[in-house]
């Protein structure tokens, strides 16, 4: 395997985003992106690392019963077609880069930005989480990630639900928005794709995932965590912009 640093890297993103309920596909295609990898393994990487680190927090969340079924299925009913069709776009590798450096540094902002603990809202509004769910889902089925990196902070600004809540809805999201984004790759995935860096990869996540999740009652400095993590995806997108954006001149 080339890059052996990549493990250590994907390690420590499993662990850090695995004690705070997210998967860390972002900044797996964030890492990925500054090094020579095809982006369609790029993309599938990003997916099965994602499944690999938030599953065992989404059967934590289930079995504690922190997921509202009633409030997340307007989410998730609209999200997982569109993550498939999302995934089924042929992007030229251009367009992607372009696609994929915009969703970073927006994914940056909304990390940085400082949101209060979540509140329950008045009411339900079932058209707005329909909308939402289908607008992350595509871009997430087209970028190669779970969505929960936007939908997290949008639905606290939201006032939509407890902080709690809220992140089970992220880790469910982000489950089911993976799966369907690889289902939407299977077509589309070449043989030349490099199966045994993928596995490495995906048991680095599954290391750093696990002890993430154990020690997640240790109480990190969630701001600076999440505040250090958005200079990284901030970099790693305007590096994928200055690069790609000759597409358009």
């Amino acid at each position: 395997m080339q890059h052996w640093e990549l493990l250590v890297f994907f390690f420590v993103i499993a662990f850090v985003y695995a004690s705070v309920g997210f998967g860390g596909g972002s900044s797996y295609l964030a890492i990925l992106a500054l090094y020579a990898i095809p982006f369609q393994e790029m993309k599938l990487t990003a997916l099965i690392c994602n499944i690999v680190v938030v599953t065992g927090g989404t059967l934590v969340f289930l079995k504690n019963k922190q997921v509202d079924w009633r409030k997340i299925l307007p989410l998730i009913i609209t999200s997982i077609p569109m993550a498939f069709l999302g995934a089924r776009l042929k992007l030229k590798e251009d367009v992607f880069f372009v696609v994929l450096g915009c969703s970073l540094v927006i994914a940056a902002i909304l990390l940085w930005i400082k949101v209060k603990a979540g509140k329950m809202a008045d009411k339900p509004n079932v058209f707005r989480d329909a909308g939402l769910g289908g607008i992350i889902g595509f871009l997430s089925g087209m970028v190669g990630i779970g969505g929960g990196i936007f939908l997290s902070p949008l639905l606290n600004l939201a006032g939509w639900d407890t902080s709690k809540k809220i992140a089970a809805t992220a880790s469910l999201f982000i489950l089911v928005n993976s799966l369907s984004g690889i289902a939407g790759q299977l077509s589309g995935i070449s043989a030349g794709l490099d199966y045994t860096h993928i596995t490495l990869l995906a048991i680095a996540v599954l290391a750093g995932g696990q002890l993430g999740s154990w020690l997640s009652a240790v109480k990190f400095d969630l701001l600076v965590v999440r505040r250090m993590t958005s200079l990284l995806v901030l970099v790693a997108g305007i590096e994928v912009l200055i690069k790609h954006l000759h597409l358009f001149r």
